[in-house]
């Protein structure tokens, strides 16, 4: 490891493996009788709850105490993906409470977002935008909201969670068109940058 590198096993990067480790937890929680439980859906939404906010904790720790690392970099976005698509598959198959077409369209923008951001990466890196942060804290409530034990809640939580849902699902589609057109101009301009170089 090179010199003044920080260690890969720091504090920032053990949130985020703690974060990892929860999803199973939450997984289990929220199926617990059928899901029909309203002490464990609380449970399952408290283990969420914590899970989604330690993302904000292991970055913060990373910036502010020089503890950034690749290790770190690749584990973050896995630990995201895995926690959000946990929550939408299972809410929607076996607990039925999200059509199909939610975890559908989040988690496929998620992955192809993912993947262009991954194949632009040697011509730049494509730091999160302002969009992009208000799409995680969208599905980070909306999950939130259903993973609530609605059944037993008034009305307007459920109204609230599908309100707040829908947001999500827009502003995650028009955030991926953004972040794809991002993309295809970064690659352009650097293989434009290329053939002038070959050519000089």
């Amino acid at each position: 490891m090179p010199e003044n590198q920080p260690s890969p096993w720091n504090v920032a990067n053990l949130v985020t493996m703690a974060r990892i480790a929860l999803v199973p937890v939450f997984a289990w929680t929220l199926l617990v009788d059928g899901g029909e439980s309203v002490g464990w859906r609380l449970a399952a939404t408290g283990v969420f709850a914590v899970a989604a906010l330690s993302d904000r904790l292991d970055g913060h720790l990373a910036r502010t105490r020089g503890l950034v690392t690749d290790l770190g970099k690749l584990l973050d976005p896995i630990a995201d993906k895995a926690l959000v698509g946990a929550a939408l598959v299972l809410l929607w198959w076996p607990l039925g409470e999200l059509p199909w077409w939610v975890p559908a369209v989040i988690l496929v923008r998620e992955l192809a977002i993912t993947a262009m951001r991954m194949a632009v990466l040697r011509y730049a890196v494509m730091p999160a935008s302002r969009g992009g942060k208000i799409k995680t804290v969208l599905q980070t409530v909306a999950i939130t909201l259903f993973v609530l034990p609605l059944d037993h809640l008034p009305g307007a939580v459920r109204v609230t969670a599908w309100v707040v849902m829908v947001a999500a699902i827009v502003v995650t589609v028009v955030t991926g068109l953004d972040y794809a057109l991002q993309g295809w101009r970064l690659r352009r301009a650097a293989r434009a940058g290329e053939t002038s170089a070959s050519t000089a």
